[in-house]
């Protein structure tokens, strides 16, 4: 057996659950770098207890639910329905459902292959460095004896990046195909000080913003890049895509770039909740989500 096991941090699919993913987050160290566990467990409890409350008002109205769950599980049904080498499935970091009860799931002989695929474009150690931990311990728990493979970063994949191109230009005909708009990519923002650490994820989302840039700069307006979803009042990485939207001078296209399956900070960060402040109006384009492309990229890539 080839089990290919995707990881994300996961979405609340009830307004219950929205507590423990706040919770389960602000007690991770790569997110609230807290070395002192008692300190960092006293401080999340802080943070969860003072947020819970405008996270379950946000999620009412996306339906009061992420809709992570759901269309990862669509992408695994149709990966697993359409050929034979791999089974595919996938486990949240914060929520459910976890690795211990995935794994439990299979029984994972030597000689079988558990390939862990993180559906993170860039490496952050606040989202692929984590989600790896968490599993690798759980692993070692249930003395899983199988070959381990890991799926590093992808966002200079030529067949991920043909996807997005492919996904933006098909946008661009449809929304206003008759004016020249602006391109927004927006990725999730993280503070200066996981940076300064020696974190790649900068690096790696201005890379990706180039490579992309220079396939499409004969196609819009102006290109940017933004970072969205800051917390606290520590110094994020910027600009922030609330000051480019308050600022638009025409329409636009927004592609969520660090993402690779819609999630809240889509759907109601950049669907809903940004247009309150936008200058013109804007399409936002969906993540690869369970499309065909995005398909076809997995496959590809566990291949090469």
């Amino acid at each position: 057996m080839k089990l290919v096991l995707f990881l994300n941090m996961g979405g609340a699919t009830n307004l219950k659950d929205c507590e423990l993913f706040l919770k389960n987050m602000f007690n991770d160290p790569y997110i609230l770098g807290i070395k002192n566990d008692f300190l960092r467990s006293f401080v999340a409890f802080c943070i969860t207890k003072a947020r819970v409350g405008a996270m379950r008002e946000n999620y009412k109205q996306i339906g009061s639910s992420s809709p992570l769950n759901f269309i990862t599980a669509s992408l695994c049904e149709k990966l697993n329905s359409r050929q034979e080498s791999f089974k595919f499935d996938f486990i949240n970091l914060y929520v459910p459902p976890f690795a211990k009860e995935i794994l439990e799931k299979y029984t994972l002989k030597s000689e079988d292959e558990l390939i862990l695929f993180p559906l993170y474009p860039h490496h952050s150690q606040t989202t692929t460095t984590t989600s790896l931990e968490a599993l690798h311990n759980e692993i070692k728990k249930q003395k899983i004896e199988a070959k381990i493979k890991e799926v590093n970063f992808f966002y200079k994949d030529e067949n991920y990046n043909a996807m997005i191109i492919k996904h933006i230009l098909k946008a661009n005909e449809i929304f206003l195909p008759e004016r020249k708009k602006s391109l927004i990519f927006s990725a999730h923002s993280l503070p200066i000080s996981v940076i300064k650490r020696g974190d790649l994820y900068e690096k790696h989302i201005r890379e990706h913003f180039e490579l992309l840039k220079k396939q499409l700069s004969d196609k819009f307006d102006t290109i940017l890049l933004s970072y969205q979803s800051k917390l606290g009042p520590v110094k994020w990485l910027g600009p922030s895509t609330e000051e480019i939207l308050k600022g638009l001078k025409n329409e636009a296209l927004i592609y969520p770039l660090s993402f690779c399956i819609d999630c809240s900070e889509t759907i109601f960060e950049l669907e809903l909740e940004y247009r309150k402040i936008a200058t013109k109006n804007y399409h936002l384009i969906a993540c690869p989500n369970d499309s065909l492309e995005f398909q076809n990229f997995i496959l590809s890539h566990l291949d090469n």
